[in-house]
C-alpha cells in the first residue's frame, strides 16, 4: 500500500522530447502534455540561464517509489537542478475516480492505495477530469447536478496512448480536455461519482478523474454563501 501523487514537470519546449524519453524509460507511459509560457523578466531569465519562456507542461500520476526513480533520472540524465534545467514536483492525490481509473493511470491491477490523503483538515479539493474532446458540457452538467459551481477547461495531448489502449482495451484519442473544478471537500465524492456515471471510461467521453487537496482558497466565499 502507498500514496499516489500528481507529478507536474515544466521544461523548455525544445527539451520536451528528452523529458518524455526519460519518463518512458522510467516506465511512466500515461501522461498529459500541454503548452505554457513563462512570466519571468529578461533579467531573471538571464540570471537563471534560461533562453526561452516557451514551456511544455506535463502531468502524470505515480507512486512514491516511482517518483524516487524518476527524480533520480531527471537529476542524473537531464541535470534538472542546473540553471535552465526545468522543474518537477509532486502533489498528493486525495482520491481517485474508481478502480478502473486507478488501473488506467498506473497501468497495473495489483496496486493497493493507502490512506485517502496525506494532507489533513483541508476544506476544499480540486477535481481534475481528463476526457476526450467535446464532452465538457456533459461533464459539467453532471458535476453541477451534484453540487459543483463551475470549472475551467484547458486542452492537452495524451502520450503513451498506444500502451494505454492495449492495457484498457479501448480506443483513445490523443487530444484531451482537462477540466479543473474546485469544490468543498464534502462535495467531492458525490461530484466525482456523478461524473464517472455520466462520462466515465466506459462512455464515449472516456473520462477519468482524481482529486487534489486544496490547503486554502480565495474568491469562493460569495459563491458558497
Amino acid at each position: 500500500m502507498g500514496n499516489l501523487y500528481l507529478m507536474t514537470t515544466i521544461c523548455n519546449r525544445k527539451d520536451v522530447n528528452k523529458y518524455s524519453d526519460t519518463f518512458r524509460h522510467s516506465n511512466l507511459n500515461v501522461m498529459y502534455l500541454t503548452l505554457g509560457r513563462g512570466t519571468a523578466t529578461n533579467e531573471v531569465l538571464d540570471y537563471l540561464g534560461l533562453d526561452t519562456s516557451e514551456k511544455a507542461v506535463s502531468f502524470a500520476v505515480l507512486e512514491e517509489e516511482s517518483w524516487v526513480n524518476v527524480k533520480h533520472h531527471l537529476q542524473r540524465d537531464l541535470q534538472i537542478d542546473a540553471p535552465g534545467g526545468g522543474i518537477s514536483f509532486i502533489i498528493p492525490l486525495s482520491s481517485i475516480g474508481g478502480r478502473h481509473t486507478l488501473e488506467f493511470l498506473l497501468e497495473k491491477e495489483d496496486y493497493e492505495k493507502g490512506e485517502e490523503s496525506t494532507l489533513k483538515n483541508t476544506t476544499h479539493d480540486l477535481i481534475v477530469v481528463i476526457s476526450e474532446l467535446g464532452y465538457t458540457n456533459l461533464i459539467m452538467d453532471a458535476a453541477r447536478k451534484a453540487g459543483a459551481y463551475g470549472g475551467t477547461v484547458i486542452h492537452a495531448k495524451g502520450t503513451g496512448m498506444a500502451a494505454a489502449e492495449k492495457f484498457m482495451g479501448v480506443s483513445l484519442a490523443a487530444e484531451k480536455e482537462v477540466i479543473y473544478i474546485v469544490v468543498k471537500s464534502e462535495q467531492k465524492n458525490p461530484i466525482m461519482q456523478a461524473i464517472m456515471e455520466e462520462a466515465g471510461i466506459n462512455t464515449k467521453a472516456k473520462a477519468i478523474c482524481f482529486s487534489l487537496p486544496v490547503t486554502d482558497t480565495a474568491g469562493l466565499r460569495l459563491v458558497e454563501d
